[in-house]
């Protein structure tokens, strides 16, 4: 029994679980399952949620699915989120909170034709933006590198005009885009937004208050056992990755390698923070700088406090090391 399990069962030990029953948890993803996702099933195909007293069952997102609703309305327990809509959800008064991020950097990316050197060449070509990004990165972009709006053309979640035009450049995730541009015979250039300063997490765990002041041990027990599923899926992606295609037979087993090949490329589970205070890990800085960036592009109320945004206190103890 690998050395993870051991700690797994050891930490497990230590809430002192006192009920025989499992305790249900239901979980909601963000999108359809993929590599992005690999550590909760890999936490639900080993086994780690039951070592840790939890029944967990993973609901896929998808276009159709709002998760945050669906933690308002109790259908969910905790949701995968965004750091910027969870602060935006409690300018709004809603009782959301974080209580973990998967992801130490964003892994949105801008991706250009090989000929692009660095962010600041591509003040000269058309980018493909999407409606959502207006609220996220794109203020941010325009701040950091000069681009402007009349630049900008709206993406359609297409590689298409990319592929059909070299003075194109667009946006995407680092661990799926790319793959598809490749795939098309295209070696591109890619810039993980992070990389140049962009601040905030991704792939967060949300909770609602309600919940958090019922359940406190069982919240704390599924960001344990999430936090070792991770760490244990970027070691042997196998597990996770046959529960994945088993709920969405779509994705190709190579893209499931990409996007776990490009995580570990972009450390983007075990870089920054978790480096040194272990996989799920939040701090006040960056959560502050989330906030000021937000709040500098009127994204956000200067009053929103960010403390009510996360939580910090229900992460691992000890404290799960890449």
């Amino acid at each position: 029994m690998r050395a993870i399990r051991r700690f797994a069962l050891c930490l497990f030990a230590s809430f002192a679980v006192t009920s025989h029953a499992e305790d249900k948890i239901t979980f909601v993803t963000s999108w359809y399952a993929e590599a992005e996702h690999g550590g909760f099933y890999q936490a639900l195909a080993e086994g780690t949620y039951r070592k840790y007293g939890l029944d967990v069952t993973i609901r896929m997102g998808g276009p159709q699915v709002n998760a945050y609703q669906l933690l308002l309305a109790g259908q969910a327990d905790l949701a995968m989120g965004y750091d910027i809509q969870t602060l935006k959800a409690v300018e709004q008064g809603l009782p959301l909170v974080s209580v973990g991020a998967v992801f130490q950097q964003d892994p949105a990316v801008l991706i250009a034709h090989p000929d692009v050197t660095s962010i600041a060449d591509l003040k000269t070509r058309t980018l493909l933006i999407g409606q959502t990004s207006e609220t996220t990165f794109w203020p941010w972009l325009k701040t950091k590198f000069g681009f402007n709006e009349t630049q900008k053309r709206p993406y359609a979640f297409s590689v298409q005009p990319f592929l059909a035009d070299t003075n194109i450049a667009q946006q995407g995730l680092a661990t799926s885009e790319p793959y598809a541009i490749e795939k098309a015979g295209i070696k591109p250039r890619v810039f993980l937004l992070a990389d140049a300063g962009y601040p905030p997490y991704a792939e967060t765990l949300v909770t609602t208050h309600k919940v958090l002041q019922a359940r406190p041990d069982v919240i704390r027990r599924f960001v344990a056992a999430t936090a070792a599923g991770w760490k244990s899926y970027l070691q042997n992606p196998l597990p996770g990755n046959a529960l994945i295609r088993k709920e969405n037979p779509q994705i190709e087993p190579e893209l499931l390698a990409y996007g776990v090949a490009k995580m570990k490329q972009y450390a983007l589970v075990t870089g920054g923070d978790a480096r040194t205070q272990g996989i799920l890990t939040m701090t006040d800085a960056r959560w502050q700088q989330t906030r000021d960036f937000l709040v500098r592009s009127n994204l956000l109320r200067a009053d929103v406090d960010v403390k009510k945004a996360y939580r910090l206190d229900l992460l691992p103890v000890p404290a799960v090391l890449p």
